[in-house]
């Protein structure tokens, strides 16, 4: 007798907290996204904050209840940088475990980069050039490609949120702050091009596809959408200039202002600006004038894990 599968991918990142549930035919039951900001103040502390926490436990509890009405079989539930980064992460993990009934893992940055790539470059139409994925999160941004069967990868510590904290601000920036900022970025993508130096041959013949909350938002904003349009932004293409653009508009409004924009995603009103500069500074290194979005991403990778073992 037939008997279907459905399995479950939690992605616990330092923004936002992610589920999707998938059948054995690879089509989406539920995705889900909640910002829970679970690196508040991991990077000058080292520690998940007890109300980032609650946040989490509370979504992740929700969570479960989804799981359990679709009848989910297996289930991952993975952690990066905040919880990488935290010195009570063991302790985040061991709740996590208990509140999902699900595996657990912390990923390493490579780990991160390639369930990212996996799930960002499946239905990709074939490119005579290697394609990078910069998947832009709220503690780290990941780069990675396939150079040659092998893939090449990086963990930079940038992040959406971490930006914020440590250079940006979450207000108008100031000329101080966007100095700050644009040192920060330049100075981890020094150390990923001399940690993988085969960035560098990739300069002006790569297709970037871009992922993760901040490149989804910022082609919201692009199209206008009040409401999500997971069609009208998955795989849209957006240009230097137009991620320039927003960029700058942002970062010279106050995070009220921001909000009131159409496609603007509550919760990422005062960090959006941040990744910004990071994917702006990332297409300006490899030379490219455009990138790809996609709404696939680490989740995708994830339950294609899952499914194949």
């Amino acid at each position: 007798m037939y008997v279907a599968e459905f399995v479950a991918a939690l992605d616990c990142g330092s923004n936002s907290t992610r589920l999707l549930i998938i059948n054995e035919h690879n089509e989406t039951l539920r995705r889900e996204t909640r910002i829970t900001r679970l690196s508040q103040g991991v990077d000058a502390t080292k520690t998940l904050v007890p109300e980032a926490l609650r946040r989490s436990y509370d979504v992740l509890s929700e969570y479960r209840a989804f799981m359990d009405e679709a009848a989910v079989d297996r289930g991952l539930l993975v952690a990066t940088s905040a919880v990488r980064d935290a010195s009570n992460g063991v302790e985040f993990l061991d709740e996590a475990r208990r509140r999902t009934g699900v595996e657990v893992r912390i990923l390493d940055g490579r780990e991160e980069a390639t369930f990212s790539y996996v799930g960002a470059t499946s239905g990709l139409v074939p490119d005579e050039r290697s394609t990078m994925i910069v998947d832009v999160g709220g503690g780290s941004t990941e780069l990675a490609v396939e150079i040659n069967g092998v893939l090449e990868s990086y963990s930079m510590q940038l992040g959406c949120v971490r930006v914020t904290e440590r250079a940006l601000g979450k207000g108008v920036v100031s000329p101080e702050s966007d100095a700050a900022t644009r040192d920060m970025i330049e100075a981890e993508l020094d150390r990923a091009w001399d940690e993988v130096p085969d960035f560098a041959a990739l300069v002006g013949h790569v297709r970037l596809v871009g992922l993760a909350g901040s490149v989804s938002t910022l082609a919201q904003l692009d199209a206008g959408l009040s409401v999500y349009d997971r069609e009208a932004v998955h795989h849209r293409v957006l240009s230097l200039a137009s991620v320039e653009l927003w960029r700058d508009r942002l970062s010279a409004e106050s995070p009220e202002a921001r909000l009131e924009r159409p496609g603007m995603v509550r919760g990422r009103e005062d960090v959006l600006h941040a990744g910004l500069y990071i994917l702006a500074a990332v297409m300006t290194r490899l030379g490219v004038a455009e990138l790809l979005t996609s709404e696939n991403d680490i989740l995708d990778g994830i339950t294609a894990s899952l499914l194949e073992a």
